[in-house]
């Protein structure tokens, strides 16, 4: 399911990031998203996703399945970090790994970008697909971290 919405605030936007956890989990059952570990999702999702803007004032936020299949941009993987994040978030919760979002920006009030990160061998990896490299994020001044 596409969920797509006038952009109210962050806290509508979460309530609805989480709703479309929840419904991506069948989704990455029947596709059958399992990994040993958080580096090896990464990588195998890294060349199935492209970075797409949400149209101006819209917030979109598509499940995992919507964003390979019948995708808001008419391309398969195309969507922005909060979609990636929905994707990810879904795969840990799949792979009983524990996670948490972060939420960053450069002021206090507006955060601009949101990523995950899974706990795995002791250590917080980051998994945000909108980066390159596993385990690096864009840096920020300002970061949030929700436990999910």
């Amino acid at each position: 399911m596409i969920l797509k919405t006038k952009y109210k605030d962050l806290d509508h936007t979460l309530k609805a990031l989480r709703q479309q956890i929840i419904d991506s989990l069948n989704y990455c059952h029947s596709k059958n998203f399992y990994f040993r570990s958080p580096r090896e999702m990464y990588y195998f999702f890294l060349p199935q996703i492209q970075y797409k803007n949400d149209p101006a004032g819209i917030e979109l936020l598509q499940t995992a399945q919507t964003l390979f299949e019948n995708n808001y941009h008419n391309i398969p993987g195309a969507g922005d970090c909060d979609c990636f994040t929905c994707l990810v978030c879904a795969v840990a919760a799949l792979n009983n790994w524990k996670q948490r979002i972060v939420l960053c920006g450069n002021t206090k009030k507006g955060a601009v970008h949101i990523f995950s990160q899974i706990y795995f061998d002791g250590n917080w990896q980051t998994c945000d697909l909108t980066a390159r490299l596993f385990n690096t994020h864009k840096k920020y001044k300002y970061y949030q971290f929700l436990d999910i």
